[in-house]
């Protein structure tokens, strides 16, 4: 006769890695963005310590909608991509084509920051680079995940 099993030992929940490592990744762009956030509310000035140009680009009309910050729409924008990626992480498959499509936007919208900071503005921000970075890794991991989870499904 079998030994008794315990269902709470027995019934593991599969973590799908790559969405572990978005959220962690969206963490890196989460605290870049608090941080310009809160220099832009308190009109502190930042130092380029790698490059120089983000007193021009964080003091264009461009480093802001309206009244708001856009670094506090990316800190937004982080959160919900480190909340999503994390209910990925666990199983929870309806979040995943809307993950899909928030990373999408954010690297729409670095693209055309990245074009403003080029050609329009004419200077760089390190900051800005930073999460122009965290947007671009993030939209590689969930475009491998959703590959993978749509193949697996495919396949199935």
């Amino acid at each position: 006769m079998p030994a008794p099993t315990n269902s709470a030992t027995t019934s593991s929940t599969t973590i799908s890695w790559k969405y572990v490592i978005a959220a962690a990744v969206s963490l890196v762009g989460l605290a870049d963005a608090i941080y310009l956030t809160v220099e832009h509310i308190t009109g502190a000035t930042l130092r380029c310590s790698i490059i120089s140009g983000c007193s021009e680009v964080l003091s264009s009309p461009y480093a802001q909608v309206g009244p708001v910050p856009l670094a506090a729409i990316g800190a937004a924008a982080y959160f919900v991509v480190f909340s999503l990626a994390i209910l990925a992480a666990f199983g929870y498959r309806f979040v995943r084509p809307l993950l899909t499509i928030v990373v999408g936007l954010m690297f729409l919208t670095t693209l055309w920051l990245l074009y403003l900071q080029g050609f329009v503005i004419h200077h760089f921000c390190q900051y800005c680079l930073l999460s122009a970075a965290v947007t671009i890794a993030l939209t590689v991991i969930v475009a491998v995940a959703s590959r993978r989870t749509s193949s697996a499904i495919l396949s199935a």
